[in-house]
């Protein structure tokens, strides 16, 4: 795999911001080694007195270059802050020009994606070509026209002008496969979600009423917002890993499920939520409020219908010590056709159906009662039909939309299968 013009580029150097910090400082290095690309952490860091492991699990305060944990290329903390599906096309279209969603990702070498993907990424690391200056990636603000502008070209195959790559490269670090792009105010940092020429029907009004419906039924769920440019819909969905202070911006230290579980993406399908509940159980802080938080989740996706739980869409913030749930986010409904439907993470043991039964059969791993997750359940659905009307009139759904949504993904009376 090589970079634009045949290079190979063999490095990256790590920087990150340290809790309450409000600037990055280098803390290691990202080179091949064995089995892949391998960390090693810098002497100035680990002589620093708040230096934090950037995963303690997998990559300990230790000098030298750490060993990749079986079966992974490189470190799964660093792959978090590595773009997804949408950033690398993006990063595609810009350096080699290629057309369509069809290209192939593997043309470039992590590490380039690495260094050309935009600064502002998810989570608190970056990366740069150097170990001594510090340079962000950041382009000016652009307009949710230009962006809606720029999703589109790289959806339909067409290079983009230096303006608009300029517009869409500041979003190349954020994870997905839908078309999206970063957005700032004074007060807030928003990822903006827009509309796909594949949709069949309207995706960001979907999540936007499943967010919605999360954070009334009490769920700790991300903000949510509609907005329109140039007639097309957009989501904008406020980021959870930036604190706001009164001297600027920090940013918060993330680790997705998948690095938690210790898995890449080609053993995503091993992921599940009674692995994640015992990973809790013994590293988390009020792991019993936790265990709720995740049970609840695991329940809410299945009665809106949202199948696309993986192990990306869920994460943990980390603080070099202990671990805490994240917001829920990533919550979309998908209507179906057929009774039948599987979640993408297994719920127990090798069950992984959209069932509240299967929820049920899980409680236990959640030190839950079989009294408790039925309280849980029953409260969900009576509050989602109550809360229903409300967010459809917030989202100004179509009479179309709505009965694509409700009962088809939204309460689907397969999920109640075996469920009394």
């Amino acid at each position: 795999m090589t970079s634009s013009g045949g290079n190979k580029v063999e490095e990256a150097y790590v920087w990150v911001w340290l809790p309450g910090s409000y600037n990055p400082v280098v803390a290691g290095r990202l080179a091949p080694g064995e089995g892949g690309l391998q960390f090693n952490y810098a002497k100035s860091y680990l002589e620093r007195k708040d230096a934090m492991a950037l995963y303690a699990p997998e990559l300990p305060l230790e000098v030298g270059a750490l060993p990749l944990l079986k079966g992974l290329t490189m470190p799964g903390c660093i792959r978090d802050a590595s773009p997804d599906a949408w950033g690398r096309r993006v990063i595609i279209n810009r350096m080699l020009g290629r057309r369509g969603s069809a290209v192939d990702t593997n043309e470039l070498d992590e590490i380039t994606y690495l260094l050309k993907s935009g600064s502002n990424r998810i989570g608190a690391l970056d990366f740069q070509s150097s170990p001594v200056n510090y340079a962000p990636r950041y382009v000016a603000e652009a307009t949710l026209e230009e962006l809606l502008a720029s999703a589109a070209r790289v959806e339909n195959g067409v290079p983009l002008s230096a303006e608009l790559d300029q517009a869409l490269n500041h979003g190349t670090a954020i994870g997905g496969a839908r078309p999206k792009a970063q957005i700032n105010d004074e007060n807030a940092q928003y990822i903006a979600k827009f509309s796909s020429t594949n949709d069949l029907h309207n995706i960001i009004k979907a999540e936007f009423i499943a967010m919605r419906l999360a954070a009334l039924l009490g769920l700790q769920a991300a903000k949510v917002k509609l907005t329109r440019a140039a007639g097309e819909d957009v989501l904008l969905v406020e980021r959870f890993d930036r604190l706001q202070t009164s001297q600027g911006w920090q940013r918060k230290a993330m680790v997705s499920a998948l690095t938690l579980f210790e898995l890449d993406e080609m053993m995503a399908r091993y992921a599940s939520y009674e692995t994640l509940a015992e990973i809790i159980r013994h590293r988390f802080n009020d792991h019993s409020e936790a265990l709720r938080e995740l049970f609840s989740r695991m329940v809410f996706n299945i009665l809106c219908g949202n199948t696309d739980d993986h192990a990306r869409n869920h994460a943990a913030f980390w603080d070099g010590q202990t671990l805490r749930l994240t917001p829920a986010y990533d919550i979309c409904p998908q209507p179906r056709g057929g009774n039948q439907a599987s979640q993408a993470m297994l719920i127990t043991g090798n069950d992984r159906r959209s069932l509240l039964a299967t929820c049920l059969q899980a409680a236990r791993h959640f030190f839950l009662s079989d009294v408790q997750a039925r309280a849980i359940i029953e409260r969900q659905v009576n509050d989602i039909r109550a809360h229903w009307p409300t967010v459809c009139e917030e989202a100004e759904l179509s009479q179309v939309d709505r009965g694509l949504l409700w009962e088809r993904a939204i309460l689907n009376p397969s999920v109640f299968e075996g469920f009394k």
